[in-house]
């Protein structure tokens, strides 16, 4: 054997492992035969499953399962996980052997071996009394515990994700208030439309953000129910008849969440659906991030040869070769981030409906993407918030320079002049350039001062029938 590494073994046989390394023999062949995307496992999943193993110990000590001082042991060994002390030693590849047993081994192990370690073992040592299988996994499966530790994982992430959503909005929403005095064209199939406020059109993305995050905070709800005790494939064997509630009980505890029985522990461990439900609520956040930097992006294009309506922060040069030009970079980096969460989704959706009989052995991929979707939906938007969105500012002259060019207020004349009326105006003062009171005075429709009472653009954008208003 080299002096750098020591044999570990398992059901299959010996293995050499790195000497310092404390993981053991099933994760040393998980590292060897799944050498795909050199990817490691995210801190979520991996604090998620030693609160697992955490809850577990300490459930099974109580019950009279399990030795007090190799519990205790396991326990000291799974805060030091939790505390992210030994991320180092997580090192299998998310795109690994179904069901996550492979993850499930590596908790084990690097648990198992530290807690030796604590009673006063070395890693080498053949006498080591902590066992990953029948201590530190005890009275668990793979097939019960990685379901439940992509529940807490996301929970775990989940508070993060919603300050990032909530911060967005905030932002939205001081700049609804900002540009509340700004009239402007609004624009429908990208033609000229009926005057709209800027600070409405912030407002409404605000409103949109805030519904999105209700609808992730729903969907997250049901990730409150755990099918923990299930085991194998929801029976339950080998796990006291407490054990389940016990360790419902005992992860609230641990991890500060409200957490449930699933009420069917089949159900847990057959369906994805709750996860696929999350993932789907982060998509739809998606969709709407991607409409609003979208319209950033229009907005704020040309500005010479384009809408130029607000201003996007000049956060860096925009071109290798175009001196002077600016791009909106973070609204195109909101808009890669999102295409990216939107491609985990579908991952998880064909991952979710993959499921047969009593397991969905593509949990991994599940759990990988769901903690990937998070970890990027919370960096992109925090930067789009606050390297963009603070610092937005409106261009006021011009978008009431395109305003004063809009045929389209002659909508406001329609309950006096008729729809009819309104289309020759509007046609004849696109065609010539004249301006629809100058076009309706001349044909006599209305006088001047009918005009400017019926046409105010402020008024226009806070609804109404403009001539009875008028009349009034």
């Amino acid at each position: 054997m080299s002096e750098s590494f020591r044999i570990e073994k398992d059901s299959l046989g010996e293995m050499q492992v790195p000497a310092d390394a404390l993981y053991g023999a099933q994760t040393q062949r998980a590292v060897l035969n799944f050498p795909v995307s050199g990817l490691k496992p995210y801190p979520a999943f991996v604090w998620a499953q030693a609160a697992v193993k955490r809850a577990a110990a300490e459930v099974n000590r109580d019950l009279g399962l399990l030795d007090a001082s190799l519990a205790d042991a396991i326990i000291q060994a799974a805060d030091e996980v939790l505390a992210g002390k030994w991320q180092s030693q997580f090192v299998v590849d998310p795109f690994q052997a179904g069901a996550g047993t492979s993850h499930n081994m590596n908790l084990n192990e690097v648990i198992a071996n530290r807690a030796s370690q604590i009673l006063g073992f070395a890693l080498d040592d053949a006498k080591k009394p902590v066992s990953p299988n029948d201590h530190v996994n005890m009275a668990q499966s793979t097939n019960d515990t990685i379901p439940t530790a992509i529940r807490l994982g996301c929970l775990w992430r989940l508070p993060d994700l919603l300050a990032a959503i909530d911060d967005l909005a905030d932002a939205l929403e001081a700049k609804a208030q900002e540009f509340d005095d700004v009239v402007k064209s609004g624009r429908t199939h990208l033609q000229d439309a009926v005057p709209v406020r800027l600070g409405q059109e912030f407002g409404a993305y605000a409103l949109a953000v805030r519904n999105d995050q209700e609808r992730i905070q729903a969907a997250a709800e049901r990730l409150r129910r755990l099918g923990i005790g299930g085991t194998a494939t929801g029976t339950a064997l080998n796990a006291h008849v407490e054990y389940h509630q016990r360790m419902v009980e005992k992860l609230s505890e641990l991890t500060g969440q409200g957490l449930r029985s699933s009420g069917n522990l089949f159900e847990s461990m057959q369906s994805m659906a709750d996860p696929a439900d999350f993932s789907a609520s982060m998509r739809s956040l998606c969709i709407t991030l991607v409409r609003i930097a979208n319209d950033f992006r229009l907005l704020s294009s040309g500005p010479a040869t384009g809408l130029d309506e607000i201003r996007l922060p000049a956060v860096q040069p925009g071109s290798s070769i175009m001196p002077g030009k600016v791009n909106p970079v973070l609204a195109e980096m909101l808009n890669m981030a999102c295409f990216h969460v939107q491609g985990c989704d579908l991952t998880v959706s064909l991952a979710a409906q993959a499921g047969q009989l009593e397991l969905n052995v593509m949990m991994p991929i599940i759990a990988h993407n769901l903690f990937e979707m998070m970890h990027v939906l919370i960096g992109a938007v925090n930067a789009f918030t606050t390297k963009c969105v603070v610092g937005v500012t409106a261009n006021r002259e011009k978008a009431e320079g395109w305003l004063a060019k809009n045929a389209i207020l002659v909508t406001a004349l329609n309950p006096v002049i008729g729809y009819l009326n309104g289309a020759a105006v509007a046609k004849e003062a696109m065609a010539t350039g004249k301006t629809i009171k100058e076009v309706v005075v001349e044909k006599g429709l209305l006088s001047g001062e009918e005009v400017d009472k019926l046409i105010d653009a402020r008024t226009l954008t806070e609804g109404g029938i403009q001539g009875i208003a008028a009349a009034g």
